[in-house]
């Protein structure tokens, strides 16, 4: 049978989504963690965060210590091996997780190429910490989903914790991997990158420069004819306008002998947004607030989706400078991201309203047949459910365990008791 041209003479097609990797030597780092980078152990604290049975995960990474995970293969959206376990036929795990969509591309693609030192670094197979937290590209707790071909229903097994921990091993040679496992091969994303920054190094390159006003240095120095008269200077230049937006900070490698570089960047891109504010209003929002409302806008303010391993510690060093808890904190954060500083206000400060639409509340909720509330000072308060009056006018909602005073802000603030517990409530 004669073949059709044009398959004549091909040898084998590189596959760019998907990738095989052998099976690892086993290895484990001092420190008793499989990944020796960021983004390898945000991958592990993903799966760990969610475990259910912290047995299971320790017997998990005993496996993939001792080598029992086979070859890798990661196409988008699925890491799959078989682990060998107590049986002498080995088992079919996979790790499942989202792919990216088309505006996560966008916004990942738009993240690179606006600096050229995030663009390098990824070359060099680093991820900046900036790119790390864009659009979800980094699994948050709950985003990986294993499943495993054993008897053993735990979430996870130890086969599929195991191929995990190995999983982290090869992120840490090749960040590349991460992006196939949301949804893009190497060489689709460098050509991506490559169009793009083409396209953005051109229109850089066609945009004038602003006129710059100049002194000539003759004016200046040249001594005047007469020393007796004083010599009139020219004027100085218009200040230069105010760019569109803050500058950003650069890279930060990370360094054990310096400080954490995640607080580099944060403290750096706070400075760059507080100068853009003040030369545009000529106001210092910031500088009114107390060090603990600082703390928790800082800690409101830092990227990622879930607690991963670099915000647990952010949370607890700003924590630990005021004399908090990290929960204190958390609470705090989520009550800031709720309404600012009116919604941390809520959460810290009781206070008596005066009559008017804090009465009117309950008969309203009443007649909408959700459950009775019970009053105090500003707070409506059910087994399980809180609404609370802010000083801007506004009701916040909370949520708790049953018969538990453990409450956190939930959902949107708004003007209507009624609509705020609608938002609570999702509906």
């Amino acid at each position: 049978m004669t073949p059709r041209p044009s398959a004549r003479g091909l040898g084998p097609r590189h596959d760019d989504r998907r990738r095989t990797f052998p099976p690892l030597a086993p290895r484990e780092a001092p420190d008793g963690r499989f990944a020796g980078t960021w983004w390898g152990n945000a991958w592990v604290d993903a799966l760990e965060d969610t475990a259910l049975d912290p047995a299971r995960l320790a017997r998990g990474r005993a496996y993939a210590g001792r080598g029992h995970v086979d070859a890798i293969t990661v196409t988008p959206g699925r890491v799959v091996a078989y682990v060998h376990g107590s049986r002498p036929r080995p088992y079919r795990t996979e790790i499942r997780l989202r792919s990216l969509g088309e505006d996560g591309w966008e916004d990942f693609l738009d993240e690179v190429t606006a600096r050229p030192d995030h663009l390098a670094a990824l070359l060099d197979k680093d991820v900046p910490h900036a790119v790390g937290a864009v659009t979800g590209l980094l699994p948050a707790p709950g985003d990986l989903i294993p499943d495993c071909s054993c008897p053993d229903d735990g979430f996870p097994c130890k086969h599929a914790a195991a191929l995990c921990y190995q999983s982290a091993r090869i992120l840490d040679e090749d960040p590349f991997v991460l992006f196939l496992m949301r949804g893009r091969g190497e060489q689709e994303l460098l050509a991506a990158l490559t169009r793009r920054n083409a396209a953005r190094s051109a229109a850089e390159a066609s945009a004038a420069a602003p006129a710059l006003a100049t002194v000539p240095a003759r004016a200046v120095l040249t001594p005047p004819a007469d020393d007796s008269v004083p010599r009139p200077l020219p004027p100085l230049p218009e200040p230069l306008p105010v760019p569109t937006r803050p500058g950003r900070p650069p890279a930060f490698p990370p360094d054990p002998d310096a400080p954490d570089p995640v607080a580099l960047d944060l403290l750096a891109t706070e400075a760059a947004a507080r100068a853009h504010a003040f030369l545009t209003t000529g106001q210092d929002a910031v500088a009114s607030l107390s060090p603990w409302q600082d703390a928790v806008r800082l800690a409101a303010a830092h990227p990622g989706s879930g607690l991963t391993a670099s915000t647990r510690a952010l949370y607890r060093d700003l924590a630990d400078a005021l004399d908090r808890t990290p929960t204190d904190l958390a609470r705090a954060v989520a009550a800031w991201r709720q309404g600012g500083p009116a919604g941390l206000d809520v959460l810290e400060t009781p206070w008596d309203p005066p009559a008017g639409p804090f009465d009117r509340a309950r008969p309203a909720l009443l007649a909408t047949d959700f459950p009775a509330f019970r009053p105090w000072r500003n707070r409506l308060s059910t087994r399980s459910l809180q609404l609370r009056l802010g000083r801007d006018g506004l009701w916040y909602g909370y949520e708790s365990d049953t018969d538990r005073e453990d409450w956190w802000p939930r959902g949107t603030p708004d003007a209507d008791p009624v609509g705020a517990l609608s938002a609570l409530l999702g509906g």
